[in-house]
């Protein structure tokens, strides 16, 4: 089962940037289902996440945690994706300071 696991420092006060960038399963190879889950390490930080054109939460601030999300307890967000869709965990750093996130999405086949 691919998994994509990040770790990212966003910047003070910065704007949307998507974690999973770079990632070789940034984009679905095939049919199926990715779940999600998202912490960030202190208080400030807002996220969207997306696969392809399915907006799948928008705005809001994930737990804090100085972890990552525990599978399959707090992996909160699911959603079928297709071929080619993008994965996208972006966040929003509304504070002076540096603040870490941790991202884990897990695909599997099928959907």
């Amino acid at each position: 089962m691919p998994m994509i696991m990040k770790e990212v420092t966003v910047a003070a006060s910065a704007p949307y940037t998507n974690l999973l960038s770079g990632s070789q399963f940034e984009f679905a190879k095939a049919r199926g289902v990715a779940s999600f889950g998202l912490t960030q390490a202190a208080v400030g930080l807002f996220s969207v996440i997306q696969a392809g054109a399915d907006i799948i939460a928008e705005e809001f601030p994930p737990n804090i945690l100085t972890r990552y999300p525990i599978i399959p307890d707090e992996m909160y967000f699911t959603d079928v994706v297709e071929a080619g869709d993008r994965l996208s965990v972006s966040c929003r750093n509304s504070t002076a300071g540096a603040i870490v996130a941790r991202a884990v999405v897990q695909l599997s086949a099928g959907g």
